[in-house]
């Protein structure tokens, strides 16, 4: 078994690979090689290189994963963009606060990752919306009991997600 390359000869070998495999999941060149960068830039911060077996496997479950945090997090833009346009103008966030409150939504979102969706919902109802347990019940058609155990499930996941 040879020595894995280190990550100049493995950027060398497989990035434009990358960036073509990329720009077909994304759809535009620009955020592939961003995407492409990124997970380059994680390889590096890894320092696994000398373990990778499978360079291209490896590489496309870095970028997959990058890849799904951007279309997450364009998604949550274009629904705070949604909500946004809902409000009458002189109630809109001033630069700086949309600011802050994009940051704030995508770091919810990181701390929610890996809940499954009623389990974010019925969070996000109780401590965003302030609805009562059985307001949430009744809108997501689960019980009382399910709304106690997904609200204090996600409260300990968002816990244990903090540093």
């Amino acid at each position: 078994m040879s020595a894995a390359p280190p990550v100049a000869e493995l950027y060398a070998d497989h990035h434009a690979w990358l960036k073509s495999w990329l720009r077909r999941k994304v759809g535009c060149p620009e955020q592939a090689a961003d995407l492409m960068q990124d997970t380059f830039i994680k390889v590096m911060l890894g320092r696994a290189e000398a373990q990778i077996r499978e360079p291209r496997a490896y590489l496309a479950t870095i970028a997959n994963r990058l890849t799904v945090d951007f279309f997450r997090r364009q998604q949550l833009e274009r629904s705070y963009l949604e909500a946004l346009a809902a409000l009458p103008e002189n109630e809109w966030p001033s630069a700086e606060e949309s600011a802050l409150f994009k940051a704030a939504l995508l770091e919810l979102d990181r701390l929610l990752d890996g809940l499954g969706p009623k389990v974010k919902q019925a969070f996000l109802l109780a401590q965003c919306d302030n609805l009562g347990y059985a307001e949430i019940a009744a809108r997501l058609n689960i019980s009382l009991r399910s709304v106690n155990n997904h609200v204090a499930r996600a409260m300990a996941h968002c816990c244990l997600a903090l540093p």
